[in-house]
């Protein structure tokens, strides 16, 4: 098998070689007619188109001599050798110094020549012809060769582009270099009226946002393509509208900050999404990142299957880290996230730890053997309205389940709990648990020498679980889309944006704190639900349900009380969080009666708990 691989790979080889030879050769002929024209025409100038008997012929030799000089400093500088792209400005530069070089050795042989073959002037004015004649050779195959790379006519859907910005440029380029690709751009289009009528790579930018239906129509464009990177949702809704009302389909370039690992590409571009058409700031790209503290260090993700947990450990295995440990219970779950990471899933590494936050002594064992450096804490139950039923659940597992967890952790350099926006000012179960974790988290940081701390966010797009999933799962049904209220508003948040944040507090988070990221103004949940109505195929009616137990109409992001302070970045804010002695969550009783364990949820939550701050070195300080 290796061998047929190889054969197969030779001749492929070898036509590459033949035509870059065959490409060379004519170029070293180009450019020697190049010197040879040059040089008759910069004599035939000098005497006034009235050549002397004989001038014709010395002019040409020169010329020729010219050439073989020309060849010879190519050579030294490695002109023919391919060092340079074709048609680049580095190639511009080398062709230009290699004819500046020969025109100036040309002329420094001519001047101590009383009798010379041609006049002192033929070689500055016959190398600048030249330089010309031989640039233009280029160009033109430059040009040849672009135009057979575009894709085919015949076969490729011609598009429009909104966006010429450098992500719109770079998918152009990208479009018109792939002969077999899917889309071919016939216009462009762009706000900025300084590049009305510019043109890349022969394609024109015909207008701006208010031209789209004529543009459509000018150029036969079946699709729209909008390329401008991290802009307003606003815009997308409108360009969307007027693309659909031409009759043409609507896609879009992802935001660069879902870009950064490779060069735009004709495979980025995708159907719109609902976190494309939301009216909010995408914010946490304005964020820095550097993920350097991760790099080599000893990593562990509880809940590493769930939505955070898992995008969490994608992140974080580009940090290059010493070992990245994912632990689970849902043994599925882990089956899917090690496919995802490495294209298998054998289920036979260390990296994979099956596990229950209840167990508590197997959660110790396991932190105590594996010996974590930082810890992403992701596990949790998080079904608002059943976790109103069955607070029990919420106490084995949010509860005591995390102080399992920061039990074991004396020896960890940094922990990062993951909360919700629902802990402020918290009405339910999944609040009180969620804040209850802020401060046990807390109370550890006053215990143990490492930073421990909270990240607070709104609800996660297309999570599972998620609002977003549950309306494309009702539209596939053909079911009405369910609103508790129509003046309902979330915070919302993309996945990768949740996790941006959460490495965020990792590097710059305090002890003891949470860390809240300003996410902008909260969607109406019910333009959420018209957004996906409008782009389902047929008509999807929307019925209002009425707010359940524990839910709020508005959330919030800050508690009563909490103070707002934004030390390090002016999206991120830091509030302190008061600790919570796990003596106090002992006394709960996850199998009392439903109500009473709510309410005593919420009276650990209310009670008024003075914070135990650090001393130098992590050494506790007595609160007083």
């Amino acid at each position: 098998m290796p061998q047929d691989t190889e054969h197969t790979a030779r001749p492929d080889q070898r036509t590459r070689r033949a035509r870059a030879r065959r490409r060379t050769i004519g170029f070293l002929a180009a450019d020697t007619t190049a010197w040879v024209g040059g040089l008759v025409a910069a004599a035939w100038t000098r005497f006034e188109f009235e050549l002397p008997p004989g001038q014709l012929g010395r002019a040409a030799a020169v010329g020729l001599a010219a050439a073989v000089l020309h060849v010879a400093v190519a050579a030294l500088r490695r002109l023919y050798s391919g060092r340079h792209p074709l048609g680049s400005l580095q190639e511009v530069q080398g062709v230009a110094g290699t004819t500046i070089t020969t025109a100036a050795i040309l002329l420094l042989g001519l001047l101590p020549s009383t009798d010379r073959p041609v006049p002192a002037s033929t070689p500055l004015v016959g190398g600048a012809l030249a330089l010309l004649l031989m640039l233009g050779t280029r160009f033109v195959y430059r040009h040849r060769r672009d135009l057979a790379m575009r894709p085919d006519v015949r076969s490729s859907t011609p598009v429009l582009l909104f966006g010429m910005g450098d992500a719109g440029q770079g998918l152009l380029r990208a479009m018109l270099s792939d002969p077999r690709g899917r889309y071919l751009p016939v216009g462009a289009l762009d706000d900025d009226p300084d590049k009305r009528d510019l043109r890349i790579g022969g394609v024109r930018v015909l207008g701006g946002r208010h031209d789209v239906s004529a543009s459509v129509r000018r150029t036969g464009a079946t699709a729209v393509i909008f390329s401008v990177a991290n802009a307003d949702a606003a815009l997308i809704r409108q360009i969307r509208e007027a693309t659909l009302e031409a009759g043409a389909v609507f896609k879009v370039l992802p935001p660069v900050r879902d870009l950064v690992d490779h060069r735009i590409t004709v495979t980025d571009v995708r159907d719109v999404q609902v976190s494309d058409l939301l009216g909010r700031r995408q914010v946490v790209g304005d964020l820095p990142l550097s993920t350097n503290s991760l790099t080599g260090r000893r990593i562990l993700v509880t809940g590493a299957g769930g939505s955070i947990g898992s995008e969490l450990c994608r992140q974080v295995m580009k940090a290059n880290p010493g070992e990245l440990m994912m632990l689970d219970r849902d043994e599925s779950a882990l089956h899917g996230l090690q496919m995802s990471l490495a294209g298998r899933a054998m289920l036979d590494g260390p990296e994979l730890i099956l596990a229950d936050l209840r167990d508590d002594e197997g959660i110790r064992r396991i932190i105590r053997e594996r010996r974590p450096e930082i810890i992403f804490h992701a596990a949790a139950l998080k079904h608002l309205t059943l976790l109103q039923r069955h607070p029990g659940e919420a106490v084995k597992t949010n509860v005591w389940g995390t102080l399992s967890v920061l039990d074991a952790c004396q020896d960890v350099a940094k922990f990062v709990n993951i909360s919700t926006d629902k802990a402020a000012n918290p009405i339910s179960v999944l609040g009180y648990s969620k804040r209850i974790t802020e401060q046990l988290t807390a109370h550890a940081a006053s215990r143990f020498p490492g930073t421990f701390l909270s990240v607070r966010f709104g609800n996660v797009l297309s999570s599972r679980g998620s609002v977003v999933t549950a309306f494309q799962r009702q539209i596939e049904a053909g079911k009405p889309l369910t609103v508790t209220h129509p003046d309902v508003t979330r915070y919302l948040m993309t996945v990768q944006e949740a996790v941006h944040l959460v490495l965020q507090a990792a590097e710059i988070g305090r002890d003891g704190e949470a860390l809240v990221l300003d996410m902008g103004e909260p969607v109406r949940i019910v333009d959420l639900a018209r957004q996906m109505a409008e782009q389902a195929a047929s008509s999807v009616p929307i019925v209002y349900t009425g707010l359940r137990p524990g839910e709020k109409l508005h959330e919030d992001l800050l508690g009563s009380g909490e103070v707002d302070t934004r030390p390090f970045h002016p999206l991120v804010s830091h509030v302190a969080v008061p600790a919570l002695d796990p003596m106090e969550v002992s006394g709960l009783d996850p199998y009392d009666d439903t109500a009473k364990v709510v309410e005593h949820l919420a009276l650990l939550c209310a009670q008024p708990v003075s914070p135990v701050v650090k001393g130098p070195r992590g050494v506790p300080l007595q609160s007083h």
